[in-house]
């Protein structure tokens, strides 16, 4: 029966290969399952969660890597992927929210699998579940995933929010985050046997929770008290009954004429210890130090190391476990606190998208490239997690390119077809969202498949781009949006002149900030490109600042320099509505109608002023947030988009 059994398997499982293997290459990367890399308890180190696509949405997953078993923990129509472990591995908090709204509350689930609200067992996965992540879609338990929808509330009585994030403390207590438009950010401490949280924080501008010490007894807050939502201070607070006091301050924003940020990157792993290791920028980029809360003494991490640098604890406080971002990509160190070696961990050329460090010393780690799909390994060699089921295929790897600008060398990223030849080609600019994020090295389905289609892909790291300096990245300040283009336009010209890309065949592309970048980059650069292609952009900037989430508001006004009331000048200067009429080229649009970020009526207004001005464009509304977790609903849109550009583009 046992050998019966096993020959069914393998015959579905070679029909499951068999129906993806007709799929084409660009189809194929969106639906092999991914894993996330896996998060662990502190103190119960096999206990872990990680997000996974292995059921066509993105959901959270259960780990235990002793018993080699897994299961779904949520299964949500939208999809579900902020969830965290309590330090012994007993609880998963998760957040709920509506359909990618991100305004909800938090859920939390037993480990070992939720009880479905009508009594039944919700199940722990079985054996279907195992550490190399199985075959097919059978590598990722599904029991009790539908009790989900029966967590309760982690926190009774606290009223739905934006999550302003969460800590979780050993005996049984929580700090969390809120957002909200009426309130601003205010932060909740939770303890066991007491009726209802505690409120320790609340202030205007954006804030949020840094880290609980590991005995609960302190609380870091990232806040920016002084306006600039760019650049962090840091506030450390002791709770005493009901009583707040304030331990500790770092401050390197207030009263300077450059403000320099600073971010919580977590208290020492150790009991009574107040050490907080912390993120700067005192030398022109990103680097670590370890703060003495208790005495007020730093312990800067001076390291022979081009790039922005980060950093965390090994479990055992004895080392930092480094990350340094350089040139699109990153690798791994480990540092000695006592002696101040630093040593290099071996990783592959490309991008580390997060790495931790077990209590055994060793280091896991997820790595992508271009052109080498995503797997989370370790420094030992072995494979953490795999990915159930067929594989990604490759794609092509980049190329780097440098382009003189107008503030500066622009850094950009060239992908073309293996078999184009020299061209000039049909090109995609693919801009990246954010604004304070960067394109990488790294695995990206999306400009894989417009390779694929004979298209050559450029993405372009401009001013206010993260990964080349604070100068760099702080560079983005009233002309929001302009100054941008302007150096995507150097690097278009670059690829123009060079022979490349063909100026009658050239997309602008992106989504988020990027989509936003494609709107005004065709209003303001009309003659530049053949069509554009903008995924949940900022249409209207003036009513998305009104429509938007808070602490979205708070960046603006620093990005901006103020409120659309205070600097009305500079926001039509900067939003895509004030260039339609100019608008030459055919342009498609993708929305979610729950998108908290760039919400749908700014959207709206600006498609409607199209109709009205008789431009050429499509718009495509879906029901969900900021983009989909739903893998079909990724497909549909990439195919509706080469679709578009096949119709439009001569």
């Amino acid at each position: 029966m046992t050998s019966q059994r096993s020959e069914t398997t393998q015959q579905q499982e070679e029909a499951v290969h068999a129906v993806f293997d007709a799929l084409p290459a660009w189809e194929r990367r969106f639906r092999a399952a991914r894993v996330s890399l896996p998060e662990w308890a502190e103190d119960a180190p096999d206990r872990s969660l990680f997000v996974s696509n292995a059921t066509g949405t993105y959901e959270i997953y259960a780990w235990d890597r002793a018993q080699g078993a897994q299961r779904r923990v949520t299964d949500r129509p939208n999809g579900t992927t902020e969830a965290t472990l309590t330090p012994d591995g007993e609880w998963i908090w998760w957040f709920d929210d509506t359909d990618g709204d991100e305004f909800g509350v938090w859920r939390r689930q037993p480990f070992t699998g939720a009880e479905s609200s009508d009594g039944g067992d919700g199940g722990d996965g079985g054996d279907r579940g195992h550490g190399d992540g199985g075959h097919g879609d059978g590598g990722h338990g599904d029991g009790g995933a539908h009790a989900a929808q029966s967590d309760p509330e982690a926190v009774p009585g606290l009223a739905p929010s934006y999550p302003a994030g969460l800590a979780l403390g050993r005996r049984g207590e929580a700090v969390v985050g809120r957002s909200t438009d009426e309130d601003g950010t205010t932060l909740h401490l939770v303890r066991p046997g007491s009726a209802e949280p505690l409120e320790i924080y609340r202030h205007r501008e954006s804030a949020g929770v840094g880290d609980l010490s590991h005995d609960g007894a302190l609380i870091a807050v990232d806040h920016t008290e002084h306006g600039d939502a760019m650049h962090s201070a840091l506030r450390v607070l002791r709770v005493e009954g009901d009583a707040i006091h304030t331990v500790a301050e770092l401050d390197d924003a207030t009263g300077r004429e450059e403000p320099l940020g600073l971010s919580c990157l977590g208290f020492a792993p150790l009991p009574g210890d107040n050490r907080m290791l912390v993120a700067h920028q005192r030398r022109g980029r990103w680097e670590p130090l370890i703060w003495d809360t208790a005495t007020g003494a730093e312990q800067e991490i001076v390291l022979d190391l081009p790039g922005d640098v980060t950093a965390e604890w090994y479990p055992d406080a004895t080392a930092l476990l480094i990350e340094h971002s350089f040139r699109a990509r990153s690798e791994l160190y480990r540092y000695e606190l006592a002696s101040g070696e630093l040593s290099r961990l071996e990783t592959p050329t490309g991008t580390v998208s997060g790495a931790s460090a077990r209590p055994d010393g060793s280091v896991e780690f997820l790595w992508s490239s271009a052109e080498q799909p995503p797997v989370v390994r370790s420094t030992t060699g072995a494979v953490v997690l795999a990915a159930p089921g067929p594989q990604a295929p490759a794609s092509v790897p980049v190329e780097d390119v440098w382009v003189d600008g107008p503030g500066g060398t622009v850094h950009a990223l060239v992908q073309r077809p293996a078999d184009a030849g020299e061209g000039p080609l049909p090109c995609v600019f693919e801009i990246h969202g954010g604004p304070t994020w960067h394109d990488s090295d790294s695995f990206a389905a999306g400009p894989a498949a417009w390779v694929d289609h004979g298209f050559a892909v450029i993405r372009v790291n401009y001013r206010g781009s993260t990964g080349y300096g604070r100068a760099w990245t702080d560079a983005l300040r009233h002309r929001v949006g302009l100054i941008e283009l302007e150096d995507i336009a150097a690097v278009r010209e670059w690829a123009v002149g060079s022979g490349l890309a063909d100026p009658k065949r050239l997309v602008l592309a992106g989504g988020s900030w990027g989509g936003y970048l494609t709107l005004l980059g065709l209003g303001t650069q009309p003659d530049a490109w053949a069509l554009g292609l903008a995924a949940v952009p900022v249409a209207d900037y003036v009513t998305a600042y009104h429509d938007e989430m808070e602490a979205l508001k708070a960046m603006d006004r620093t990005l901006v320099g103020g409120t659309p009331e205070e600097v009305p000048d500079r926001y039509a200067a900067s939003s895509p509505l004030s260039y339609v009429e100019g608008l030459g080229a055919p342009v498609y649009i993708s929305a979610g109608v729950n998108d908290p970020r760039c919400p749908i009526r700014q959207i709206d207004n600006y498609v409607a002023e199209l109709e009205r001005l008789g431009k050429v464009h499509e718009i495509y509304r879906y029901d969900a947030g900021h983009g989909s977790l739903v893998v079909e609903e990724r497909i549909k849109q990439l195919r509706l988009e080469l679709d578009f550009v096949k119709r439009h583009m001569s």
